[in-house]
């Protein structure tokens, strides 16, 4: 509250009376937070700041905090191996179908959904600081990739190793806050339309059909539905059987066996074995699914389209391309011609990707870690770190983009991993993966493998947040629709980008439209003043505003005109000008203008414009320049009507005149009589 506001000193006479030289000494009005200023400035040179930074990096605190793995390492024992091991396998279980079938998402051939998830895991190890967040391919990495790299190999591994660099920077010039400026409604409704995205973009496999292209939710279902005669009814029928069973297995985990009280050995046990269905659902149904394709395979029945060939083996250590160089088509395979492409325009071709993908990733990793942290606090700028490191590694594996998954996280703290360590063993499962059981991939169905896609994404259709922002603050439902129709009819970059942009103008409006306290008040010297209360901070979207407000009342009375500038704790150029000019106004028609309590790095900004400012910090000071005010001119007591009736005198409390707030809320037409 203001200091000015519950004051009490004009109540008695011997501290209106206190000589002129006493009014600024001692005030407990004024209270300075920290103006960040020293009297003398301390010169350093680039080798003294330099060889601070160095200091500061080699400090042990340092060390511990940017290689978490000294925290916990030392401390680890056979139980948190156990649980580690356990929650390994269960992962990885789930991560081999799911890099699988986040490849087609991508635009890619298979084996690259696998050649992403093993380097992120071992380097999260090392540099990871929550327990339960596992990387690997996601649903919305997956979508920015074929987004920004366009099914071009090539592309995909240079974005995701010059995205890797861009988190290290951002870590490095502590950026990790840019994400505070994407709020939740638009968060919630651009993960909505990357589900529905997600999904269209799967139905062609489960329904077999071709020729379904575009890069937009609009554009994939006009090119399916013209295409519609060419539906394959063995993978729509094997497609929607499997999204059904995927459901039902996913409503396992959450059966609990036996009563409630007096539960026995073997309740608990069938409990775990449901559990344990559930969550390996993924694996189960490729491993059956396979199977049974194999067996069709060997008796010449191909009613199914198959994944096909993946070439067996870890792929190539080497630098990301920096360029692609020209191929020519193959019409027996089906491969289209490439085009040769230099590093500059593999960087134009992807635009705005560069920006977008960390900033997503960073929304997607962190919204996984808080989610499990249990009330933690998360370390942004190492997680950036880690998954900086992590996206560069896998580039040098050909791996594309990869994330921290808030599904495969919440699988992993479910299975009772007790350290990052887990994610070893489930890197360890894609290595093993791909050294033997590539040729067993040949048959799996495509259908299945997008079955399993829906199934997971499905469910991040956020629409149960609408009712709550209905009843909270209806306004909110703007940038959350504006984020879902805009992501589905638009590129996602310009989609999510247009959401952001109409979140930062409601914001914009609001800090422009400020709330101003208006009060009448009287001494009991019989001093009467006007006194107006900003509520926040005078910049250029507010100061015209409040600069209107003071002007409109200021013209109805001669009384001096006091500001409360308790709440006022910054400015800029423009509200320095604006003052200027308010000054001028008041000063041509001899009106007195005071500022209270006006902290000093603001009045520092307004004598920038030698803005010649009276100032009082205490309530003596006050009155002495409302009583200089009084004897300078006469004092126009003819108010304006619905000003006057609400000043009255009070031997108790000075806040005992009319009060109006000037908001959006309240027109500064009509002031309430209290």
């Amino acid at each position: 509250m203001s200091t000015f506001e519950t004051t009490e000193e004009f109540k008695t006479r011997q501290q209106i009376d206190q000589p002129l030289e006493t009014q600024f000494n001692g005030s407990t009005e004024f209270i300075l937070v920290s103006d960040h200023q020293t009297s003398a400035r301390q010169t350093r040179n680039f080798s003294d700041f330099c060889a601070a930074g160095l200091k500061n990096v080699f400090r042990k605190k340092t060390l511990y905090r940017r290689l978490p793995i000294l925290q916990w390492l030392p401390h680890y024992n056979r139980e948190d191996a156990i649980g580690d091991l356990i929650a390994g396998i269960t992962v990885g279980l789930t991560v081999i179908p799911q890099g699988l079938a986040y490849s087609g998402v991508a635009g890619l051939p298979t084996q690259y959904g696998l050649y992403g998830a093993f380097m992120g895991c071992f380097v999260y190890v090392i540099l990871g600081t929550c327990k339960d967040s596992t990387v690997g391919s996601t649903a919305i990495a997956s979508l920015m990739v074929f987004q920004f790299a366009k099914g071009v190999w090539q592309r995909a591994v240079l974005l995701t190793f010059l995205t890797g660099l861009i988190e290290l920077l951002m870590a490095l010039f502590r950026l990790s806050f840019i994400i505070e400026f994407v709020s939740g409604p638009v968060s919630a409704g651009f993960t909505s339309a990357v589900a529905l995205i997600i999904t269209t973009s799967q139905i062609k496999h489960i329904i077999g059909v071709k020729n379904a292209k575009g890069t937009t939710f609009l554009e994939r279902w006009i090119s399916m539905i013209s295409d519609i005669g060419n539906v394959r009814m063995a993978d729509t029928i094997l497609g929607c059987s499997c999204v059904l069973i995927l459901m039902l297995m996913r409503s396992m985990g959450r059966i609990r066996v036996g009563p409630k009280d007096n539960r026995k050995w073997y309740h608990a046990m069938a409990t775990r074995v449901l559990w344990f269905l559930s969550v390996s659902r993924n694996a189960t149904l490729v491993i059956f699914f396979a199977a049974v394709s194999m067996y069709m395979k060997a008796h010449d029945m191909n009613y199914f389209r198959l994944t096909g060939y993946i070439p067996g083996g870890l792929p190539e250590f080497g630098l990301p391309p920096f360029s692609i160089e020209a191929k020519p088509g193959n019409e027996t395979t089906g491969e289209p011609a490439v085009e040769a492409e230099t590093f500059v325009e593999m960087v134009n071709n992807m635009g705005y990707g560069l920006i977008i993908v960390p900033l997503v990733a960073l929304l997607e990793n962190i919204a996984a870690c808080k989610a499990l942290a249990k009330g933690k606090p998360i370390d942004t700028s190492q997680e950036l770190i880690a998954m900086g490191i992590a996206n560069v590694a896998n580039s040098f594996f050909q791996g594309y983009r990869a994330n921290g998954g808030l599904a495969r996280s919440a699988v992993n703290n479910a299975s009772g991993v007790r350290t990052p360590l887990g994610n070893m063993y489930i890197g360890a499962i894609v290595v093993f993966a791909l050294l033997y059981l590539t040729d067993f991939f040949y048959y799996i169905p495509k259908a299945v493998l997008a079955s399993i896609i829906i199934s997971a994404v499905i469910f991040q259709v956020q629409y149960q947040v609408i009712v709550p922002m209905w009843r909270s603050k209806r306004t909110d439902l703007i940038p959350y629709f504006v984020a879902f129709i805009a992501c589905l009819v638009m590129p996602l970059e310009l989609g999510i980008l247009s959401a952001i942009g109409v979140n930062l103008l409601f914001i914009l409006y609001h800090s422009a439209r400020p709330k101003v306290r208006l009060e009448t008040l009287e001494t009991k010297d019989g001093l009467k003043f006007l006194k107006l209360t900003p509520d926040r901070c005078l910049i250029f979207p507010s100061v015209e505003f409040v600069r209107n407000i003071v002007l409109k009342f200021g013209n109805k009375t001669t009384l001096p005109v006091v500001i409360d500038c308790t709440y006022i704790y910054s400015a800029d150029y423009t509200a320095a000008k604006v003052i200027s000019s308010l000054l001028d106004d008041f000063n041509q028609r001899k009106q007195k203008l005071i500022f209270f309590n006006l902290k000093p790095n603001v009045a520092h900004i307004f004598d920038g414009l030698n803005v010649n400012l009276t100032l009082c910090y205490n309530t003596t000071a006050l009155t002495q320049a409302l009583s200089e005010s009084e004897e300078g001119g006469e004092i126009n007591l003819a108010l304006e009507p619905d000003i006057e009736t609400g000043v009255r005198m009070s031997t108790e409390s000075l806040n005992s005149a009319s009060t109006v707030d000037v908001s959006l809320n309240v027109s500064t037409d009509k002031i309430t009589k209290l």
